[in-house]
């Protein structure tokens, strides 16, 4: 209890340390956070200009981490991401120079900008943790985290994420334009600089692994497992969607569903975590129907309507 203990008021210290930069958007920074809990990565959606940028940087500032930007333009080589053998006339022989996908948290920046060539270096390291170069595995630091944002597919100059690094990252946060007393907000707190700019880190890698640790700790009810797994068989036999989500998705609801319950302060896990959980981990893991496209649904609206119609557990779970 102690450790769990700990590890909330770690995780409370982080939010509090984020909102101070993302002003009206608690929602996302919590799933920021369940994220990097998860030893999961975040994909940012948006238009431009409403903080994607800003949010995965004050995440990572907020884990006291090293942390690498990568700006994907479509130049961007694959090797520019992982580093290069350089041949050292020193010691007659190639060293490797590491690239910035070796830090503790990358930030992936408008990563759909990238060819599809240049966005397949980073999977190896997302899923397996290591990269490899020239037949050479090298693996990245721990915990690893990559922040990607990315503007709209529809915009011109982009390129969808392939359906398998989509499924790699844990979930997708859509942050929509602030109120207008959100907006004057921010403009009130910019007015002498920016607040990323006083940011201090609030926990260190040590804290994000205790974090981690503690989120797998969590009871999750035989009923809870069963009733996530089941939102994610309905979406394999859907009519408006073509490829449903994987195995990968069902351990992402779980999980996350543990971090949600240790931000909220409890040791077990509800229902209404998966529910909150649902759109967020399966929406981005789906293909829309052409048909479902036509009619303006999207993922989100389809997963919705999934949770809306699938009954919950007929008892709340059961607490240790």
């Amino acid at each position: 209890m102690a450790d769990l203990a700990r590890a909330r008021d770690i995780a409370q210290k982080m939010v509090e340390n984020v909102k101070r930069v993302i002003v009206g958007k608690d929602g996302a920074v919590e799933l920021g956070l369940i994220a990097i809990m998860c030893q999961g990565h975040i994909l940012i959606e948006d238009v431009p200009g409403v903080g994607k940028t800003m949010l995965a940087r004050s995440l990572a500032r907020s884990c006291g981490s090293s942390f690498r930007r990568i700006q994907f333009t479509p130049d961007l080589l694959p090797s520019d991401i992982t580093g290069v053998s350089v041949y050292n006339q020193k010691v007659s022989e190639f060293e490797f120079k590491m690239g910035p996908i070796f830090a503790q948290v990358v930030l992936a920046d408008e990563i759909n900008r990238a060819t599809p060539k240049t966005q397949s270096a980073l999977l190896e390291a997302m899923e397996e943790r290591q990269v490899t170069v020239e037949g050479v595995t090298h693996p990245v630091p721990r915990p690893f985290t990559v922040m990607a944002t990315q503007n709209p597919v529809e915009y011109e100059g982009t390129f969808p994420l392939p359906e398998a690094q989509l499924d790699r990252f844990f979930l997708i946060i859509t942050l929509g334009y602030p109120s207008a007393d959100e907006e004057l907000r921010i403009i009130d707190s910019q007015q002498s600089s920016h607040p990323i700019e006083s940011l201090e880190s609030v926990a260190s890698p040590e804290d994000i692994q205790t974090l981690q640790a503690a989120t797998k700790s969590l009871f999750v009810d035989d009923l809870i497992k069963r009733y996530a797994v089941n939102l994610v068989e309905q979406t394999r036999s859907h009519d408006d969607i073509t490829l449903g989500c994987s195995p990968r998705g069902s351990l992402a609801l779980v999980r996350g569903a543990q971090a949600l319950a240790l931000v909220r302060g409890r040791d077990f896990v509800l229902p209404d975590d998966v529910k909150e959980l649902a759109v967020p981990v399966m929406s981005h893991r789906i293909i829309v129907s052409a048909a479902a496209r036509m009619r303006g649904l999207g993922g989100a609206e389809i997963i919705s309507g999934l949770v809306d119609r699938t009954p919950v557990p007929g008892a709340q779970a059961r607490a240790r």
